[in-house]
């Protein structure tokens, strides 16, 4: 079915029932600290040439109207749902060698006994000067003990940062929240969608223009990765919420600050698989394939973090994509929640 087709039915569809594709008034039930994202269309990806691969070929999206988190979860909130319910999270459990070497090629030796407790990956800055490339164990240290109540170690806390974003959050504790909230996570689509704030074809949700430590627009590293930070507003890691601009939408911290989770697996060939003709919701692949990781099982996260930074990591650009596996959890991810209109609007 070509493009044209596509374009065709849609235009006929609105003929026939316009209230059905636009979103002419906001639904009366306004959930708490939640925008409404009304439905379109637009352009996913990018042909940058400086992008990935696997964020081209840009392709045509639409999207039903939605309700998005104003903004990424906070400990405050994560902490009442823990009341709540008594969930524990990934991090505060200990994994079994069956789910580990299960995300492994065959043959690889199982993990020494110290890595089978409850911990989380923690970024400890290194002293001096690092090469970038390739490095990641010079900064990430798997700490037992950490989690969203801990977030450096055992002996750090939450205490004062009851609005910063939750972090140590895997795919599964997102998940679960979100269940918990009558929301769910958001789509990759959606996620974009929101995250451009009405602009088409921009790097960031503001424009273009890269941010500097003259340009406070987002959180992320300013200074030299990953030994030196110049503490941008004063926050090392994580800043709270609503404390740099909203977008067009009014919707804060999509990029920098915490990578969000998505509902989407990820694979790598999406975008070339779905760029024939429009998409409409689209929600992901079947499951995850990437070819540098066969054996291990991944899902979409957006928005980059306040580790961030030009020379080692753009994620904050709205087209920038990243996958984990769902059982990991790190200090700079977090998540935020979607909710389908009632009744929907498509």
């Amino acid at each position: 079915m070509t493009r044209t087709y596509y374009r065709w039915l849609l235009l006929v569809a609105v003929a026939i029932c316009p209230h059905c594709w636009g979103d002419t008034e906001i639904p009366a039930d306004a959930p708490d600290n939640m925008t409404w994202v009304s439905s379109g269309e637009f352009t996913m990806g990018t042909s940058a040439v400086k992008a990935n691969r696997d964020e081209r070929p840009p392709h045509s999206v639409r999207v039903s109207g939605f309700w998005m988190d104003t903004t990424p979860v906070t400990n405050a909130q994560f902490k009442e749902f823990v009341e709540a319910t008594g969930y524990v999270t990934m991090a505060e459990t200990a994994p079994s060698l069956e789910e580990i070497m299960a995300q492994l090629p065959p043959g690889t030796p199982p993990p020494a006994k110290e890595m089978l407790v409850p911990a989380s990956l923690v970024f400890v800055a290194p002293d001096h000067p690092v090469p970038v490339r390739n490095n990641l164990h010079r900064w990430w240290k798997w700490t037992p003990g950490a989690s969203w109540r801990h977030p450096q170690g055992p002996q750090s806390s939450i205490t004062g940062k009851e609005q910063h974003p939750v972090t140590h959050i895997s795919w599964y504790d997102a998940s679960a929240y979100a269940k918990w909230a009558g929301k769910r996570l958001p789509t990759e689509a959606e996620w974009e969608y929101a995250a451009r704030g009405g602009l088409e074809g921009k790097i960031f949700p503001w424009g273009d223009a890269e941010p500097d430590d003259a340009n406070l627009l987002v959180n992320i590293w300013l200074g030299e990765f990953p030994h030196k930070s110049l503490k941008p507003n004063g926050y090392y890691g994580t800043s709270p919420v609503r404390t740099y601009p909203a977008n067009g939408y009014g919707i804060y911290d999509l990029v920098g600050n915490v990578w969000e989770w998505t509902s989407d697996w990820y694979s790598a060939d999406t975008y070339l698989k779905r760029a024939k003709d429009i998409a409409i919701n689209p929600s992901g692949p079947e499951k995850s394939y990437d070819p540098k990781q066969p054996y291990t099982p991944l899902r979409v996260q957006r928005g980059g973090s306040f580790l961030c930074h030009r020379s080692y990591c753009d994620g904050y650009r709205v087209t920038a994509r990243s996958k984990t596996p769902p059982d990991t959890s790190m200090s700079h991810t977090g998540f935020r929640c979607a909710r389908s209109a009632t009744p929907a609007h498509i």
